[in-house]
């Protein structure tokens, strides 16, 4: 298991590499981080580790298709049909 110091370093590491169009949104992502108890939470959490079922692969394979085909709405298409 990964020190503290080593996953400093690993992060140091990885900012070091970022393009420098991409410094502003990484800060804004860590702010948030440090600052979002809901947004670390998420980050904090488990990874799901549970197999997917049969069922869980058909629908995967269908909502790829309906990408593919286009079968997709805008955010803005979904508020506005719930009339949000």
């Amino acid at each position: 298991m990964a020190t503290t110091e080593d996953l400093r370093a690993d992060l140091r590491r990885l900012v070091d590499q970022l393009p420098e169009s991409e410094l502003h949104t990484a800060r804004r992502f860590l702010l948030r981080c440090v600052h979002d108890p809901l947004l670390r939470k998420l980050l904090e959490a488990p990874e799901d580790d549970e197999e997917l079922t049969e069922e869980d692969v058909v629908a995967l394979a269908e909502a790829y298709e309906d990408i593919k085909a286009g079968r997709v709405y805008t955010l803005e298409e979904v508020k506005r049909e719930l009339g949000l």
